[in-house]
């Protein structure tokens, strides 16, 4: 049996410097810090990284954009696609009240057919 004692860890705290009474006398201001120009500098992969981040993200967005203009768009076609065909139907109600029935017909189908030649 050896008479050898086992280190005790000892917990060693950082003794933080104590700071003494500011110059300008502006006690009650936080201390400030050493200026690191260097510090905000970060590698070559993280800004790459960063980059294929913000182009992906920048894609994402132009695609939402895009898909809500679209749907825009329709909304706007199928109105409009709307008011003409109420116009037409007010425009050969308004023929039917001068002229026979079967007239109307007649013009409504040419007029269907130069529509079809003239897309």
């Amino acid at each position: 049996m050896s008479t050898m004692e086992t280190p005790v860890e000892k917990k060693v705290e950082k003794a933080t410097k104590p700071y003494g009474m500011r110059k300008n006398g502006m006690q009650w201001h936080a201390p400030k810090k050493a200026f690191r120009p260097t510090k905000g500098l970060s590698s070559y992969e993280q800004r790459t990284k960063e980059r294929a981040a913000m182009a992906q993200m920048k894609a994402k967005e132009k695609e939402m954009k895009e898909e809500k203009e679209e749907e825009r768009q329709r909304r706007i076609q199928a109105i409009r696609d709307k008011r003409a065909k109420k116009e037409e139907r007010e425009r050969y109600e308004k023929m039917a009240e001068k002229m026979h029935r079967k007239r109307v017909e007649r013009l409504k189908r040419k007029e269907k057919r130069n529509k079809l030649l003239n897309s």
